[in-house]
């Protein structure tokens, strides 16, 4: 994990998405101003159902974030249309500070996914804070030729081939089903897409013998590799984590040149003050400076980082391009 930023409490470091204007100082003498802080309690909107990591995120965050900041951060989970309702919610609501959406890389692959939103997933927020990287992983059940000596991701493509493995991801449109597409393409064979709610499920037919493999999050699956009901074989990061130090990566095995991740973080509506991002940076960075929290989001099995907001608001855009790209040439459609 990269060192810390320094908590700059009341300076300008979290970028918006979309334009702000950044006001130019008068001359060295001009007073600072005055850190922002909430004169009430902030709503944290997670767009998913409680249970997942995305959602444990939040929580497990919320608590050090209030010490902070001196009111609340209550988590209020919004599911519904693959994260949609809860994206619209925080991207109409009023940019002063007090709504705040638990955001991931489903900004980025729906503004394709969805053309006819009524509102914009990447322009329509402003980056606060990158809170976690989420490797994913493809797995097998321990038992298979692919899981023993001299098998492994490319014993998988040979097998391919000839007769097209099934494949679960969390979903159509999710991350694991996009980062499936590009595999595929770049290496010249298709599997068959089976696309469950979530990646618990999909490890679950793994085991049961239902499909061949999963491409999940890590926390969905690293309990069963550790245990060795499953094999990983690989995860999606250009370097090996923690979680499953064994499991090879994605650019050792081949498929692909970069690694992929997901990630989780803090956004807020566009048009919010940047005095106003600063304080609520700040207070992740605070939360995330606690060993506790950092452990806590290590065994959900995903990376804390401490990227400066102006990096994820690129991010965002970037894997809007590329995903983007990809929903169009592979012409997939929400289910």
């Amino acid at each position: 994990m990269r060192r810390r930023r320094p908590l700059l409490l009341g300076l300008v470091v979290a970028a918006p998405l979309s334009a702000v204007a950044r006001g130019s100082s008068g001359g060295a003498e001009a007073a600072a101003p005055a850190p922002w802080r909430p004169s009430r309690p902030i709503r944290l909107v997670v767009p998913v159902a409680a249970g997942g990591s995305q959602d444990a995120v939040a929580r497990i965050l919320a608590r050090p974030m209030s010490d902070a900041l001196g009111q609340l951060v209550v988590v209020e989970n919004l599911p519904g249309a693959a994260g949609n309702l809860g994206f619209r919610a925080v991207a109409r609501a009023r940019p002063d500070g007090h709504t705040l959406l638990a955001g991931s890389d489903g900004l980025s692959i729906n503004k394709s996914l969805f053309p006819r939103l009524d509102f914009d997933p990447v322009e329509g927020f402003a980056a606060v804070s990158w809170v976690v990287r989420v490797p994913q992983v493809l797995v097998v059940r321990a038992d298979r030729s692919w899981a023993r000596e001299g098998g492994g991701f490319d014993a998988f493509l040979r097998d391919a081939r000839r007769a097209a493995p099934a494949v679960g991801t969390t979903g159509i449109g999710s991350l694991a089903h996009l980062l499936g597409e590009e595999i595929q393409e770049a290496v010249g064979v298709r599997w068959t897409h089976v696309p469950y709610r979530g990646g618990a499920p999909a490890v679950t037919d793994v085991l049961a013998r239902a499909t061949d493999a999963a491409l999940v999050n890590i926390g969905a699956a690293s309990g069963q590799v550790r245990a060795g009901a499953l094999h990983g074989l690989f995860v999606s990061s250009a370097q090996r984590v923690a979680a499953l130090p064994e499991v090879p990566t994605i650019i050792e095995t081949g498929p692909l040149r970069e690694g992929v991740v997901g990630w989780h973080g803090i956004v807020a509506p566009a048009g919010t003050a940047p005095a106003v991002l600063a304080t609520l940076d700040a207070a992740v960075q605070a939360a995330l400076a606690r060993p506790e929290v950092v452990a806590r989001l290590i065994a959900l099995g995903v990376e804390p980082v401490s990227e400066r907001p102006e990096r994820l608001a690129a991010v965002i855009r970037s894997d809007a391009e590329r995903w983007g790209a990809v929903i169009r040439r592979a012409r997939i459609a929400p289910g």
